[in-house]
C-alpha cells in the first residue's frame, strides 16, 4: 500500500482515539468502532458528532480519493452523504462490506437506490425537516418572479431605477397548480392560502383528506394554472414531465416554478416557451444539469435563478445534519433507522 493511502487511512483512526481519550476510554474502545465514509458535503455538526462514536474517513477531502478506498474500503459499513452528490457505482464497488447510506435531502435518485436495495443496504433519508423551507422558497420565487424583485434590484444598483421594468404581476387571488401534493406540496399549499390563491394539484393519487381540487392531467393543472410550482422528486418516472404540451397549457400568463429536481422540466422546451413568449416567467432552484444553467436563462429577465437552496438555511441544514447522525447511531445501535427509504 503507497504510504499516501496509508496515512489517509489512519487519519481517521487518529481522530476516533482522540476523541475517545477525551472521553477516558481506552485505545482497545477506540478499535471498536465502526468505520464511516463521508461521501458528500455535510452540515457543521455532522462530522464531530460522528467522530465520537466512529471511524470516520472524508473521501471528498483526501487528497488521493482512490488511495483511501483502497486502504480503508473493505472496513467501511457506513457512508454519510447528501442528495446532490449521493453515491456513485464505482463507489459502491469499492465498498462490499456497506450496510447503512445516510442522506441528507430527501431525494433518493442519485443514491443508485435499486442496486443499494438489491444488496440489502439500507438507505435513510431526512424528509419532514426542510419542508417549510423549501415551501417558503417557492413562495419567495413566484412573488421574485411576478413582482419582478431581482430586475428591480439590477436596476436600482446601475442607476438605472425604472428602466424597462414596466409593470409586475399579482399573486394574491391567483390560481396555484401543484405538481406533488406531498409533504412540501402541503405546506406550499398553506403558505398559498394566505394569499387567498384557488388551489389545485396533479400526482398519480387523489389526497382524500384536502379541500384542494385534484387534476387527473398535468396538462389540465397547468390549464387551471396562473403559476405551477413543480415539487416531484427526480427519477425515471417524472423525467421531463413538464414538457412543450405542459408549458403550452400553462399558457403566455402563467409562471414556472420548481424547486423539486431539475430532471422533471425539459429544460430546452422551457427556454424556448420564455423565448417566444409562450409562457411569462419562470423562477428555478433546480437545474437537469447542475451546476451548468442553459446560457439563454442567464440572459432572461422574466426568470429567476437559484442555485439548488431552497433548503439552505442554517436552521434547516442543521437539522438534516442531525437525521443524518442520528440515522447512523440507530443503525449500528441495532436499532430501526429513524426516517427509512421505504
Amino acid at each position: 500500500m503507497p504510504w499516501e493511502g496509508r496515512l489517509l487511512s489512519l487519519s481517521g483512526q487518529r481522530n476516533a482515539r482522540a476523541a475517545c481519550a477525551s472521553r477516558g476510554q481506552t485505545a482497545a474502545d477506540c478499535w471498536m468502532k465502526d468505520e464511516i465514509l463521508i461521501a458528500g458535503r455535510m452540515p457543521p455538526n455532522v462530522i464531530e458528532q460522528l467522530e465520537e462514536d466512529f471511524i470516520v474517513h472524508d473521501w471528498n477531502g483526501a487528497a488521493d480519493p482512490q488511495a483511501l478506498l483502497a486502504a480503508v474500503g473493505p472496513r467501511i459499513r457506513g457512508v454519510a452523504t447528501n442528495a446532490v452528490q449521493g453515491v456513485t457505482p464505482e463507489l459502491l464497488d469499492a465498498l462490499p462490506n456497506l450496510e447503512i447510506i445516510a442522506s441528507s435531502g430527501i431525494g433518493t435518485d442519485a443514491l443508485q437506490l435499486e442496486r443499494v436495495r438489491a444488496a440489502g443496504i439500507k438507505v435513510a433519508v431526512t424528509p419532514d425537516v426542510l419542508n417549510d423551507d423549501v415551501a417558503d422558497m417557492a413562495i419567495a420565487l413566484m412573488l421574485a418572479v411576478a413582482r419582478k424583485i431581482c430586475q428591480g434590484d439590477r436596476n436600482v444598483r446601475a442607476g438605472r431605477w425604472l428602466e424597462g421594468m414596466g409593470l409586475g404581476y399579482r399573486v394574491s387571488g391567483k390560481r396555484l397548480g401543484i405538481l406533488g401534493l406531498g409533504r412540501i406540496g402541503r405546506v406550499i399549499a398553506r403558505r398559498a392560502e394566505a394569499f387567498d390563491m384557488e388551489i389545485g394539484y396533479h400526482q398519480r393519487h387523489r389526497n382524500l383528506d384536502v379541500p384542494y381540487t385534484y387534476f387527473d392531467s398535468l396538462v389540465e393543472l397547468a390549464r387551471f394554472s396562473d403559476f405551477l410550482v413543480v415539487v416531484v422528486p427526480g427519477g425515471p418516472a417524472t423525467e421531463k414531465m413538464v414538457n412543450r404540451e405542459v408549458l403550452e397549457a400553462l399558457g403566455p400568463e402563467g409562471i414556472l416554478i420548481n424547486v423539486g429536481r431539475g430532471s422533471t422540466v425539459d429544460e430546452q422546451a422551457l427556454v424556448a416557451a420564455l423565448q417566444e413568449g409562450r409562457i411569462r416567467g419562470a423562477g428555478l432552484d433546480v437545474f437537469a444539469n447542475e451546476p451548468h444553467v442553459p446560457p439563454e436563462l442567464l440572459a432572461m429577465d422574466q426568470v429567476v435563478l437559484a442555485p439548488h437552496y431552497a433548503s439552505a438555511t442554517i436552521e434547516t441544514r442543521l437539522a438534516m445534519g442531525q437525521l443524518v447522525v442520528d440515522n447512523l447511531r440507530a443503525h449500528f445501535s441495532g436499532k430501526p433507522l429513524l426516517t427509512p427509504v421505504e
